[in-house]
């Protein structure tokens, strides 16, 4: 399989996948018993990341057909499997194991800083070209765990484990 057919094959995926969180966030219940807000409808994020996907979907879909020579390499060559497996792992890990069995801002922290180190980390750089890319997935976790925690819990008023 070519780039561009793999491309047309996730656009179309990413497609349905958009236009289910529309449906769904469309059909949401309304809370107007009540009084709540329109505009605070429970299923406007949802459609409003649905209509989102789309975009990028057909985006994605339209950009496979222009003539590159990223759209001529097979898919999954040079370690991609490798890194698709690893990443695999990582993330089950972190949402069987991590979230529930740490508090949120934690795992997200743990787990973030464990990404960017085996994806970024020079092994056989020198020792302070090592010490930048800790320093940064370090400021990484922070960031991510404190953003994300914050985005979560007093934008969308989810509890968080």
């Amino acid at each position: 399989m070519h780039m561009a057919l793999a491309d047309r094959l996730t656009a179309i995926l990413f497609l349905m996948l958009g236009l289910a969180l529309l449906v769904g966030g469309y059909t949401m219940d309304r809370l107007e018993i009540r009084q709540i807000h329109p505009a605070s409808i429970p299923g406007l994020v949802p459609m409003i990341l649905g209509v989102l996907l789309s975009i990028c979907a057909v985006l994605l879909y339209r950009s496979s057909y222009k003539p590159e020579e990223r759209n001529a390499a097979p898919v999954f060559s040079g370690g991609s499997w490798g890194r698709l497996g690893i990443t695999t792992v990582i993330c089950t890990v972190y949402a069987l194991g991590l979230v529930g069995w740490l508090p949120y801002f934690w795992a997200t922290f743990v787990f973030a800083v464990c990404f960017t180190l085996i994806f970024s980390f020079p092994l056989d750089g020198e020792r302070r070209t090592q010490l930048i890319a800790v320093a940064g997935a370090l400021v990484l976790g922070v960031g991510v765990a404190l953003g994300s925690s914050l985005l979560f819990q007093e934008l969308f008023l989810v509890r968080l484990p």
